[in-house]
């Protein structure tokens, strides 16, 4: 009888929710156990698991690996798949080896070359993918300078964290005086020129943290997130592309996506699942980020008829699932927000011992919870 397998999710998105989902509905018909752990209780992705725990706060990254490490020696855990402290997990991939578990995430070098956008800018250009035009800033006199020098160019300038995962502090810098209007209808990202340089000088008066931005053209749409599944041998498995234009979503295995993001899997080694995202820079792709860890977006492939969570999974335990080409490209789409369960009862935050054990034990997740949620649970529905 083939033996079932244990997956463990560290504090992930609350999408990852399908990609439970997408393991145990597995191809393969193999038993697959979740095990979730979280710094929220409500996380939909806690009450999706088998067995889930709240995780410590506070943990510095070395103290997170020794917590990692106990947690899949004491649940068996097979395949680990990090997101919260990867960097720092992956440099242990050898430890994590001789207790039984396989990281499902690149190596350490991979990882460290994408954790900053100027190195990967800067690597990915040296290997001839096109890059918007960039500038790296970390005083108010800085970005003005870049400011004007894109928009003397004719393009509208934006600004973001040089590290970081999503759109986390992306804004885009705009010109007109801060009035009423921007006051009326929903938030955006737009952001005033002279607000942010006032707030900038205000910080650097007062010895606050210097900024590390990004500043770029504002791209175009439309964005194409490549998934992308490369073994340790460093050969693509998979390469599908998901566009986003407005609303609209939908699916190309058109080269001008593919081959810059398989130049780019293939040649930094980034191994198992990352998700590779482009935009338009005129009338070219460029790209814009690359991350080393499974989009929030993956299960949207089960519409072209592919599993690739689990896809990746076998490729960590050995398994080679060979060439995966979507039998099908899946109609365009949009994305609505639906209901999860979660646990039936709020558990409380845990405390950091000296030991860095978690307080409370496991406990299987709950079938008949009641509370929803709709943060997060994104599902697909045709257009």
């Amino acid at each position: 009888m083939v033996s079932r397998v244990r997956v463990w999710l560290n504090r992930t998105y609350a999408e990852n929710v399908f990609f439970t989902d997408q393991l145990r509905r597995n191809p393969s018909d193999r038993a697959v156990e979740i095990h979730a752990t979280h710094g929220d209780a409500d996380s939909p992705v806690l009450a999706a698991a088998d067995t889930a725990e709240l995780e410590p706060e506070g943990l510095s990254p070395a103290a997170y690996v020794e917590y990692a490490l106990a947690q899949c020696k004491r649940r068996s855990i097979d395949v680990f798949v990090p997101r919260l402290h990867q960097a720092a997990v992956v440099e242990h991939r050898a430890d994590f080896d001789a207790v039984g578990t396989a990281l499902l995430a690149p190596p350490p070098e991979a990882v460290a070359v994408f954790h900053d956008k100027v190195i990967a800018y800067e690597a990915v250009q040296a290997i001839g993918v096109p890059v918007p035009p960039w500038f790296r800033v970390r005083t108010a006199d800085e970005l003005v300078a870049a400011v004007e020098e894109l928009e003397e160019a004719g393009h509208r300038a934006c600004f973001k964290p040089a590290s970081g995962a999503g759109g986390v502090g992306f804004r885009v810098i705009t010109r007109t005086p801060f009035s009423l209007m921007h006051l009326s209808g929903f938030p955006t990202p737009y952001v005033q020129l002279d607000m942010v340089v006032e707030a900038l000088t205000r910080a650097a008066e007062q010895g606050e943290e210097q900024i590390d931005w990004l500043v770029m053209p504002r791209l175009e749409q439309p964005e194409v997130s490549v998934d992308c599944l490369t073994g340790p041998d460093n050969i693509l498995r998979m390469a599908i592309g998901r566009t986003k234009n407005g609303r609209r979503r939908g699916f190309t295995l058109h080269e001008q996506w593919l081959e810059p993001a398989r130049l780019i899997a293939e040649g930094f080694g980034l191994h198992y699942l990352s998700n590779i995202q482009f935009r338009m820079f005129g009338d070219r792709p460029v790209l814009m980020d690359v991350n080393t860890r499974p989009a929030g977006g993956l299960h949207q492939l089960s519409l072209c008829g592919v599993n690739a969570p689990w896809a990746a999974v076998q490729l960590a335990l050995g398994e080679d699932p060979g060439e995966i080409v979507p039998p099908f490209l899946g109609q365009d789409y949009t994305v609505v927000s639906g209901p999860r369960p979660l646990r039936a009862v709020t558990l409380p935050h845990q405390r950091v011992e000296e030991t860095a054990e978690p307080l409370l034990p496991a406990v299987p997740a709950p079938a008949d919870s009641v509370e929803v949620t709709t943060a997060g649970a994104a599902q697909a529905l045709p257009l």
